[in-house]
């Protein structure tokens, strides 16, 4: 399968590409600084995301958009970025799977309170958290895209086990075997893979949490 990872040298993005290449899938690397990406020897596409065209990405079956933004970057480049995805991809066959953020998974069965709506949510992260919940509220809407959003748990560990397993869910947060909300980058990266070798979330939000 061709495969796109944009934010390729990202920490989730660089899981994401030694995942799917490990499945010995044609991994395109999209990126800004291609320097960043070491010995990779797959396709490169350097440039900036919303530079992108739908002629960079057409042969790619699916395109996993891993790009994100720290709490001192512009965090309106959630809602832009995934517009811009959106809609050079509306009425396309690709797929495009979105590593999301746990802040919108729900934490009552009412769905009313999202885990960004909690007194304990950290106040440095709102302005990304809130961006992010923005844009996938808009991509939601999206009719015209083949479009998964694939939230992690609560604590989404970057040094955390590469375990190969995992428990998924849908639009609440959910508890592993011990009670905590908590995945590794490894595992997170088995799980968008898992989604893009065998699609059950077309057009959904589903999130994953360690056993």
């Amino acid at each position: 399968m061709k495969i796109a990872v944009i934010g390729a040298t990202g920490k989730q993005g660089q899981m994401l590409v030694r995942e799917a290449l490990l499945r010995g899938h044609d991994v395109t690397a999209v990126v800004r600084n291609r320097s960043k990406l070491g010995d990779f020897s797959g396709r490169i596409i350097e440039k900036d995301i919303l530079a992108l065209t739908y002629d960079d990405l057409k042969d790619n079956e699916v395109i996993i958009d891993a790009f994100g933004t720290g709490m001192n970057d512009d965090v309106m480049l959630h809602q832009t970025t995934m517009k811009h995805l959106a809609d050079i991809l509306s009425g396309k066959p690709n797929r495009l799977l979105v590593v999301g953020g746990a802040s919108t998974l729900y934490v009552d069965a009412e769905h009313k309170v999202r885990l960004l709506d909690t007194p304990e949510f950290p106040d440095a992260w709102k302005p990304v958290a809130t961006s992010m919940a923005d844009a996938f509220d808009a991509l939601k809407k999206r009719d015209d895209v083949n479009w998964t959003f694939l939230s992690p748990a609560a604590f989404f560990m970057y040094e955390g086990t590469r375990t190969g397993k995992y428990k998924v869910g849908g639009d609440e947060l959910i508890l592993n075997s011990e009670g905590k909300s908590e995945i590794s980058y490894a595992d997170y990266a088995i799980a968008m893979l898992d989604e893009a070798e065998n699609p059950k979330h077309i057009k959904k939000r589903f999130t994953v949490v360690s056993e």
